[in-house]
């Protein structure tokens, strides 16, 4: 595949646009990562991206691919699951499965996001609430399989956005010290992908 540009936030490791980095590490798909400075630049930044159709938002991340603008990292995994035929499960239940994890995950990030820069009370409540929430009913679907992933040995894209997950609750340091065996399990699969445990290793 060609012609693919990735529009993000230069932060690193976190966020939903490092799931897509990620995701297209596995995938084998080759793209220009663009970066952009999260400081007193990025007011500029948004309206320049919004003038010239990148987000019409100016929210990032987008991916230019092949002609077409996609937004929102749930969505772009689906339409390159589907365009693959892969990551996305063999049958209407397994595919149910792949979008109930995503949808789970999609209302944890906006509980993660909204205690960045919160107050004390709400840092608080989201590590000593929501996010231990969010990891016991997570791995209660991954305990349905005795595979590591969410459908047992086939990975899916849920499972990235699973990963991120992981990953951004401990960059915010707000992981639960105990989590289910099943997501222990699945975080040692993921990083051990061959496609992805150089990157991996590697990111910052």
């Amino acid at each position: 595949m060609s012609s693919t540009t990735l529009h993000y936030l230069d932060i690193g490791a976190m966020g939903r646009g490092e799931v897509i980095r990620v995701f297209l590490q596995d995938a084998g798909i080759e793209y220009k990562d663009v970066r952009y400075k999260f400081d007193a630049t990025w007011p500029a930044s948004q309206a320049e991206l919004k003038a010239k159709g990148i987000s019409k938002t100016g929210r990032l991340p987008s991916l230019e691919y092949n002609g077409q603008i996609l937004s929102q990292h749930v969505p772009i995994m689906r339409y390159f699951s589907r365009k693959l035929n892969k990551y996305d499960g063999a049958t209407d239940e397994e595919k149910y499965e792949v979008d109930l994890v995503s949808d789970l995950y999609v209302d944890w990030r906006a509980g993660w996001a909204g205690a960045l820069g919160a107050s004390d009370e709400v840092k608080e409540a989201y590590a000593k609430k929501t996010s231990p929430q969010f990891w016991e009913l997570v791995g209660t679907h991954y305990d349905r399989t005795t595979g590591p992933f969410l459908l047992g040995d086939d990975i899916s894209y849920a499972d990235f956005a699973v990963y991120q997950a992981y990953s951004d609750d401990s960059i915010t340091k707000t992981i639960p010290e105990t989590l289910p065996a099943s997501i222990i399990k699945f975080k040692e699969a993921f990083e051990a992908r061959p496609t992805l445990a150089a990157y991996l290793k590697d990111r910052k």
